[in-house]
Order: C-alpha cells, then structure tokens, then sequence
C-alpha cells in the first residue's frame, strides 16, 4: 500500500483544531500544522486510509466517534521527566508535608492530585518525595490521583516501568531506595511508591468525579495550551477542589496572573489557594 498523503487541507485543518478544541479546549495554532499532519498521518497508516483526507471525513461520520479518543491521543503532547522542576518537590518535602502531618493529626488523610501526569514521572516522583517524607507514618493515609486524557499514556504509567537512563533525574538516595532493576536496560518503582497512586483516564474538560478536598494539586505544562477563558475556568474548577489552604504547583512558562484571584503567589510557580 502506497504512503499515506500527508496533505492536510484548509478545510480539514480546521475541522481538526475545532474537533480537538470542542473536545479538550486545546487551541492548535496555525504553527502546529506540520505537526498535526505528522501525527494523524500515523493514525491514518494504522487505519489503512490512504489520505489525511479521508481520516478527516472519517473523524467526522458517526464511525469516527470510535477514532476519537485515539485521535486526542495522537494530537496530545507529553513531555515529562522523573523530578522535573525541582523546586517543586522540595516545597512539597519541606513546606507542604510538615505542614499537612501537622494539619492532619486528627484526619489522618493526605490527598495529592497529579492533573496531567503523562507516562507517569511526575505522580512517582511525587509518591517517592510522600512516602520518603512519611517514613514511620503508616497511620496517615496518603493517596495520590493521577490523570491524562491520553488513555495509552495512562496505561504506561500504570506499569511503572522505564528505560533505566530516564531514572538519572532522580535523586541519589531516592532512586536507591524506589527503583528497582528490570532486565538490563529497564527499571520499575518499587511497590511502596506505586501503592499510594492511582490512575485515571480524565478529560480535564469533562465533568470530574472525585469531590476532594485535595490538599496539593500539580497541574504543569498543561493551560499553555488553552486560552485564558478556559485557564480561568480550570483554575476555578481546581481552586473549588483544594482544601482552604491547599497549594497549586503549575509549569515554568505559565502564571496565573490576570487570569484568576483565587490563589496568592507563594514561590516560583507555586501558589496557595485564598481561603
């Protein structure tokens, strides 16, 4: 079978980014157009189409309604490593923790929600940083909710496996004492960190089903690809979930000023809700 036409048209581009913004308010800017073509085109082999035309006209019959969740699958983007942005672990270690143990004594429950948690590195680190914290602590019951709207990159996650050159991010004493060898080129978490996470497929868009309080939200790298009426609307959504005094951790190219008033600026991409 010949290569797959990798022509996406005016009106099929369009259709695309309305497509994906109706269904995630991801905004795809004219700049993304190659890489669009790219990654539909994949989807357009494994189908056996021979156009992204004809993917187009698929997406968009009620047979397509099957492809859609691959298709938002495709178009996603996950860039992530164990540890990334540093800082934030280490605010949560040394601030947020002792604080919530402290908070905490007569509840006895500690909620975290990794919001875009790709294949999977930022809910780990965040569950190697919580049961180092927690050592000798086994009365508090720590959990930590892991979602994406890329239902393979959750399935990845879930594993807790990876090349073993991904885990150099780690920090020495924690990588020795949470990841354990697997085969010759590949690690796993060690179970006591997998144990507290669990992972969801969620549309940060759709209606959510957890009801909180949480008391830490990492949601990083995620609203640089929505507009600011929608970045309002998640971080209200977020801001309703966390406890009164419940943090906020988002990415390094991303604020929250003039887009909400409902966290107060503690650190470098850390924020604290307003009671």
């Amino acid at each position: 079978m010949p290569d797959v036409d990798a022509t996406l048209g005016a009106r099929d581009f369009k259709f695309v980014v309305e497509l994906v913004y109706q269904h995630s308010r991801i905004v795809i800017g004219p700049h993304k157009r190659s890489m669009l073509q790219g990654r539909l085109a994949k989807r357009s082999r494994a189908l056996g189409l021979a156009s992204l035309h004809d993917y187009v006209t698929l997406l968009g019959t009620a047979a397509g309604q099957a492809e859609l969740s691959e298709m938002m699958n495709a178009v996603t983007t996950n860039v992530t490593a164990f540890f990334r942005e540093m800082h934030h672990f280490r605010h949560l270690a040394n601030v947020v923790l002792p604080e919530l143990c402290r908070d905490s004594a007569s509840s006895g429950r500690l909620r975290i929600w990794s919001a875009a948690c790709s294949t999977g590195q930022e809910p780990y680190s965040i569950a190697m940083t919580v049961h180092a914290a927690l050592h000798g602590r086994a009365t508090l019951d720590a959990r930590i909710l892991a979602t994406d709207i890329d239902s393979n990159v959750v399935r990845r996650a879930a594993e807790g496996r990876y090349p073993a050159e991904l885990a150099k991010g780690i920090p020495e004493l924690l990588r020795e004492r949470y990841i354990l060898p697997d085969g010759p080129a590949h690690v796993r978490v060690d179970p006591a960190a997998r144990s507290l996470i669990t992972f969801k497929e969620l549309n940060l868009m759709s209606e959510w089903p957890m009801q909180g309080p949480f008391d830490a939200v990492f949601c990083r790298n995620v609203v640089i690809y929505f507009d600011k009426a929608t970045q309002a609307k998640l971080f209200d959504r977020i801001a309703d979930l966390l406890s009164p005094s419940g943090w906020l951790y988002i990415g390094h190219s991303e604020s929250l000023f003039n887009v909400t008033n409902r966290f107060r600026l503690a650190g470098k991409t850390t924020y604290q809700r307003c009671a």
